[in-house]
């Protein structure tokens, strides 16, 4: 497979994970609700996105576009360090964003925090023991919040979000630049959406474990 190819199956799936952080940060807000109306319905949530034909054929895709996105992302990476390409270290310091010259390890910083979001909440979700909520739901809601008093863990979480805002600030612009919907008149704005989108998504995500953390420091 040639780079550009690479390239545009790599920005197509990263749009795609963009999409679908917006799906589940917007889900996972049921998480500032009050502690027993979060429970139910959290809970409600997350047992639709497990039992719906449709969101399974959806997270199928989910599943193929992270390992996709990574494993191309891996290719380009080498192959531009072994060219000498945009993401090997260098003097470019005053042409580029240090985020844009470290995308490989901000997305391998990610990718290990996703291995470790998956065995912390899936992983227990679908084989794990857990108790049944008052509606006869799996309670991955008690798992979250258990998860979460454990301060070691939530700076993780807020680390992984950091590097994950400034890969999605360079990943989104680039995206657009690479399936050929970018345009030199629109580029501030470009790059306006891209900040914001990524600032506000990633605070979202960042805010729900130092909610919960907080919250439960006397439980």
């Amino acid at each position: 497979m040639s780079t550009l190819l690479r390239k545009i199956v790599m920005a197509a799936t990263g749009l795609f994970l963009c999409f679908f952080l917006l799906i589940h940060c917007l889900g996972n807000t049921q998480l500032f609700m009050e502690p027993e109306q979060a429970r139910l319905s959290f809970n409600a949530y997350s047992h639709f996105l497990t039992g719906n034909p449709l969101v399974k054929l959806i997270s199928y895709v989910l599943y193929t576009s992270i390992i996709g996105h990574a494993v191309y992302a891996l290719l380009i990476t080498a192959k531009n360090k072994t060219a000498g390409g945009i993401y090997k270290k260098d003097n470019r310091g005053r042409a580029s964003k240090w985020y844009s010259r470290n995308m490989g390890v901000l997305g391998t910083v990610v990718l290990i925090f996703l291995v470790l979001h998956f065995q912390n909440f899936w992983y227990v979700y679908k084989f794990g023991e857990i108790g049944i909520d008052a509606n006869g739901n799996k309670d991955l809601y008690t798992v979250v919040v258990t998860a979460f008093q454990q301060l070691w863990l939530v700076i993780i979480y807020v680390t992984a979000m950091i590097a994950l805002c400034y890969h999605l600030i360079h990943g989104i612009a680039s995206s657009v630049r690479t399936l050929g919907l970018f345009h030199p008149k629109f580029v501030r704005w470009v790059h306006a959406f891209g900040v914001a989108y990524s600032v506000l998504i990633c605070g979202g995500f960042a805010a729900m474990p130092v909610f919960i953390y907080i919250t439960n420091l006397n439980s």
